[in-house]
């Protein structure tokens, strides 16, 4: 296999990897930044101003039901039961109207536990695989291909050199 052949299946592989990475990362500056500013928000106002504009980006690119999974459907990656949960806190948002301070912390306590998971590591609830949804499967494809065409590439340089290197000690 000659070097050209080899380096773009690299380029190939890094570019299938870096859109990924670019996709994850419109995700976290149009919805799960938004969701994590919202639980992490200290008033009703501003938490709801935050989930507003993840609700508002999930809604127009039409990320609000259907299953990210793509052999078989898992709770965990039920689109449509995590945004009608994100409307409904939502809603509480924009309907409490007490004055009562034990009232809104409260309500900013239970927003932070729906919209936040605790374990090892806080991390923002959101179906896997969102960022690339509804072309799940695609991705899934593209990303078995890149990792193959990495691991080709990267081990025909690898036998190009170590042949040279054979070959110098001999001569």
């Amino acid at each position: 296999m000659n070097n050209i052949l080899k380096v773009v299946l690299i380029i190939f592989s890094l570019s299938i990897i870096g859109g990924r990475i670019v996709k994850g990362i419109i995700l976290k500056q149009n919805v799960t930044g938004y969701i994590k500013r919202a639980a992490d928000a200290n008033t009703i106002d501003l938490a709801e101003i935050e989930l507003t504009k993840a609700i508002g980006y999930l809604e127009k690119n039409n990320l609000t039901s259907g299953y990210t999974s793509i052999v078989y459907q898992t709770p965990d990656e039920d689109i449509d039961f995590w945004y009608r949960n994100l409307k409904a806190s939502q809603n509480e948002l924009q309907t409490l109207h007490s004055e009562s301070a034990l009232e809104r912390t409260n309500v900013l306590m239970k927003l932070r536990e729906t919209l936040l998971d605790t374990g090892q590591k806080t991390r923002v609830t959101v179906p896997k695989g969102l960022s690339v949804y509804p072309n799940n499967i695609l991705w899934a494809v593209l990303m078995t291909l890149s990792i193959i065409s990495l691991i080709i590439g990267f081990i025909g340089i690898a036998l190009k050199y170590e042949r040279k290197s054979m070959h110098q000690k001999h001569t």
